[in-house]
């Protein structure tokens, strides 16, 4: 919101911002806030998305989620006066799906690791004991797009005073996945097909792009986590990776690619086909690429003219500001201001 208000142009924007949850802090911190429908399907939210930018004239729409409702909704949104920022539905419903990702990007010549699917207890310990015959640590991880949600290191060696000592990870036992497919089965509840792949080895890179309708790099900004700092990387390998995944998908305007290392070498870790959580920290590469997306969504033209700075280290530091009172506890002062006193 920050990058979008102080744009190089100078241009006044004002920022709606919509969520399901009502304290979500960027609703504190936009100018027009809105609570979303909660467990409603694609044709609802759309709807929902449409309407809201006809009441309220949007000019451009960005959004970080829900994207397989949206994609291939451009023409329906610009019959209502707004542009929105998507990549095509094709390039969503590919990248929703980490098989179908790694199926695809493999295929393109884009490296992968390792991985199964399983969709069952039987499926999940055949994978494991396949993969695991080379040594490395294996982790799970569903298939769709959950973010981290759903993530587990596969550890099957006894708790130790060591690991209690220390700072708390995502792990499970093979034996505790698999009894927990087979309950879920059991009892009729829906089990998420499961991604078993090697664990990766840090650092995770994640390479903020900015790429033109058809798959065009325009910029792509390395990120590397180092504890509490984060470094923005002079890396051509891992741009030419997100460079060939950017250009095979067709992906557009702000998405984000992520890798991580095997046997010492970079391979694909997943990709999004929107911005980054972390697209903030690129505005320290003297670059701002939510307005230059923007620019290239009304214009067709990105306004950078000089190459990011690269190689700067960032320190990440806590901030504090204050807010408006959550509405739901202003209802509650302007009910208590009626009982008599």
């Amino acid at each position: 919101m920050r990058l979008l208000r102080e744009n190089p142009d100078g241009v006044d924007v004002t920022v709606y911002a919509s969520n399901v949850d009502p304290d979500a802090v960027a609703l504190s911190v936009c100018d027009v806030s809105a609570i979303e429908p909660r467990h409603v399907g694609n044709d609802e939210y759309a709807q929902f998305a449409l309407d809201f930018c006809r009441t309220h004239r949007i000019d451009v729409m960005i959004p970080p989620r829900r994207l397989d409702a949206l994609a291939g909704r451009v023409a329906d949104f610009a019959a209502v006066g707004t542009s929105l920022m998507c990549s095509p539905v094709s390039a969503v419903t590919a990248l929703t799906s980490k098989v179908r990702t790694y199926e695809i990007a493999g295929a393109a010549g884009i490296p992968v690791p390792p991985w199964r699917e399983a969709t069952d207890a039987d499926e999940f310990c055949a994978a494991v004991e396949e993969l695991s015959r080379d040594g490395e640590t294996l982790c799970i991880k569903p298939s769709g797009e959950y973010s981290a949600f759903g993530f587990r290191i596969l550890d099957d060696r006894p708790l130790t005073m060591a690991c209690l000592r220390a700072a708390p990870r995502p792990v499970a036992s093979v034996a505790a996945v698999a009894g927990a497919m087979r309950r879920a089965a059991d009892e009729g509840e829906y089990v998420p097909p499961l991604l078993v792949m090697p664990f990766l080895d840090d650092p995770e890179i994640s390479i903020d792009c900015l790429s033109a309708p058809g798959g065009e790099l325009l910029v792509g900004i390395p990120r590397a986590k180092q504890g509490r700092f984060r470094l923005l990387l002079d890396d051509p390998t891992a741009v030419e990776i997100a460079r060939k995944l950017v250009r095979h998908f067709e992906l557009a305007y702000l998405t984000n690619v992520q890798l991580r290392y095997r046997a010492g070498e970079p391979v694909l870790l997943e990709a999004n086909p929107r911005p980054s959580a972390g697209l903030f920290h690129t505005a320290f590469a003297d670059v701002n690429l939510p307005w230059a997306a923007i620019r290239l969504l009304l214009e067709r033209d990105s306004g950078l003219r000089t190459p990011p700075r690269l190689g700067a280290r960032l320190a990440v530091a806590e901030a504090v500001m204050e807010v408006a009172p959550h509405w739901e506890d202003q209802v509650a002062r302007r009910s208590s201001d009626l009982v008599p006193g």
